[in-house]
């Protein structure tokens, strides 16, 4: 967490008061590494603020061969984990401050979180956005309490104005960081899977840019049984966090920035806090492509009923994708941290998930143009039980002989072997169908 203010020491952690400055001061560097104790006193603290979510046996154990236990934080008001570090942060806060109130400037799962709780906890909150945020997230945040102002073109023109703002109006500027008081609200996630799930074996988290989730829940888990396993998951496109791990400080890769897919997972906003405490705590952090994050999100939909998007899913994309064999047979949780899809991705994410599942294929033929030929293409796609989605014939741009027509289908099937069987159908009666690859 990352803090701006004028005169006044705003925060404790569990060991000292940290001093404030005029100018724009990092938590992290002020703060220790968070105890038990510190978790477990934000866990009291928040009680009443955020939900206990369900920790749920998921149909998917049988799928993927161990018992699964799914998290489902995206239950919370905001649909993110990111309440419990926020709430415990907000009512840290002295009462001068709350009084004054707090400014950010962003769109993220975190700036919903303290839209959301600095309303209910009366402390007035300003919520800076670019122009260029979708309407809908600028729609919720209203509705959350909060005053939203548009400004600038870009993240940085709001993030400039935000801070002017709080310099000239005394509010307390907040950016997602890793300060002791945030990681201990999120770590509280790590007590309640313990507790939640018996005999447990290993507890999957996203990772990324944002592993402040992971770290502080690791520091409950490991006091409460260092024999289980705690593992990180993020993206092959930008795995910040085994770069950062291997260089021994944090490493910011500029590719990821404000990725709209990945969300709260790219960019990087961790610091030395986040990374010691992974690297002391977490036994594993594994990397997975974006094709597994769509199915996870796929199966997630269809088995749980749920709409998670990708910080939410790529937990269960390691398993998807066979990342941690080790686990086979054990008893495994995974915390599905947010559901925010927006809805113009949802369509595009699911289309593209059943494709890579081989549930959804194209392919293409040539055909006399004579009557019943269409229907007899018809009649073995029924027979096949595939399900047409859409189809297309083209006469004017045919480059083969006169009087034939090209087809386009495209079909909805049952599973990979399904596919298989409708091709080989389709190849023995029409030898030249040609398919489109995925």
């Amino acid at each position: 967490m990352k803090i701006v203010s004028h005169n006044e020491e705003l925060l404790r952690d569990a060991h000292s008061r940290i001093p404030q400055s005029s100018s724009r001061t990092s938590l992290s560097s002020c703060n220790k590494l968070i105890r038990f104790e510190d978790i477990s006193a934000a866990a009291f603290k928040i009680q009443c603020g955020v939900q206990k979510t369900p920790c749920m046996h998921s149909r998917l154990s049988k799928q993927y061969g161990m018992d699964i236990y799914l998290k489902k934080e995206f239950l919370q008001y905001t649909g993110s984990v990111k309440e419990r570090g926020v709430l415990y942060l907000l009512t840290s806060l002295p009462q001068d401050q709350q009084k004054k109130g707090v400014i950010v400037s962003s769109d993220s799962n975190f700036s919903m979180a303290v839209a959301y709780h600095a309303s209910e906890l009366h402390i007035p909150v300003f919520v800076i956005m670019s122009t260029s945020t979708s309407p809908a997230k600028v729609k919720m945040c209203r509705e959350y309490g909060a005053m939203v102002i548009s400004y600038g073109t870009t993240t940085k023109d709001s993030q400039t104005h935000a801070r002017r703002l709080a310099q000239e109006n005394g509010y307390l500027y907040l950016e997602e960081e890793d300060s002791a008081v945030y990681l201990s609200g999120l770590g509280t996630v790590g007590l309640e899977v313990y507790e939640q799930v018996p005999k447990l074996d290993a507890v999957i988290f996203p990772a990324g840019g944002h592993c402040g989730l992971l770290a502080g829940s690791a520091a409950a888990l490991k006091h409460l049984n260092p024999h289980v396993s705690v593992i990180g998951v993020e993206s092959e496109s930008f795995p910040v966090l085994q770069q950062s791990l291997k260089a021994g400080h944090p490493i910011e890769d500029q590719a990821c920035s404000n990725h709209h897919f990945y969300g709260d997972v790219s960019g990087l906003c961790f610091g030395n806090n986040s990374l010691q405490l992974t690297g002391k705590l977490v036994d594993k952090v594994v990397a997975v492509r974006e094709e597994d994050i769509l199915i996870s999100m796929l199966r997630l939909l269809e088995y749980e009923r749920a709409t998670i998007d990708a910080e939410g899913a790529i937990g269960l994309a390691a398993l998807v994708a066979g990342k941690l064999p080790e686990l086979k047979g054990k008893r495994v949780a995974v915390v599905i941290c947010s559901g925010n899809l927006e809805l113009h991705l949802l369509q595009q994410c699911i289309a593209r998930a059943l494709t890579l599942d081989n549930r959804v294929c194209r392919f293409s033929l040539v055909l006399s143009d004579c009557p019943g030929d269409i229907s007899k293409l018809l009649e073995i796609l029924a027979r096949e039980e595939a399900r047409v989605l859409d189809i297309k014939q083209e006469h004017t741009f045919v480059t083969s002989e006169l009087f034939t027509v090209e087809v386009t289908c495209t079909v909805e099937t049952r599973d990979k072997i399904h596919t298989a069987q409708l091709r080989n159908a389709l190849l023995e009666r029409y030898p030249t169908a040609a398919w489109t690859e995925r």
